[in-house]
C-alpha cells in the first residue's frame, strides 16, 4: 500500500535538472523522470509524449537485466541494435526540442 501512495505522489521526489537551472538548456535527459512518473500512473501515450526514448530505453535496461541472469546466444547484436535505437531516438528528440 506504501508503495502505490509513493508512485501516486512521485512527482515530489524528482531531482532537478542541474543543466536547465544553470544554463538554461534543456539536457539530453530532460523529461525522464517525468515520463517514468507516466509509465506508473497508466498514461503511456503522455509518457511518450514526454520523453520518446522511454520504451526503447526500458527495453534495453529490462534485456540486459534479463541476460545478466539468463545469458543469450546473441546478446551482444541485440544490445548494440538496442543501444543504437535508443541513442538515436535521444538525439533526435533533443534536436527537435531546439526547433
Amino acid at each position: 500500500m506504501r508503495l502505490a501512495v509513493f508512485f501516486l505522489h512521485i512527482e515530489d521526489y524528482m531531482l532537478p535538472c542541474f543543466s536547465k537551472k544553470i544554463f538554461g538548456l534543456d539536457c539530453p535527459g530532460c523529461g525522464i523522470q517525468r515520463s517514468v512518473a507516466l509509465i506508473f500512473q497508466g498514461d503511456f501515450i503522455a509518457a511518450f509524449k514526454m520523453y520518446p526514448a522511454i520504451y526503447a530505453l526500458l527495453l534495453l535496461l529490462g534485456f540486459l537485466l534479463v541476460d545478466n541472469f539468463y545469458p543469450m546466444k546473441f546478446a551482444n547484436k541485440i544490445i548494440i541494435t538496442l543501444t543504437t535505437i535508443t541513442v538515436v531516438l535521444i538525439l533526435i528528440n533533443y534536436i527537435l526540442k531546439f526547433l
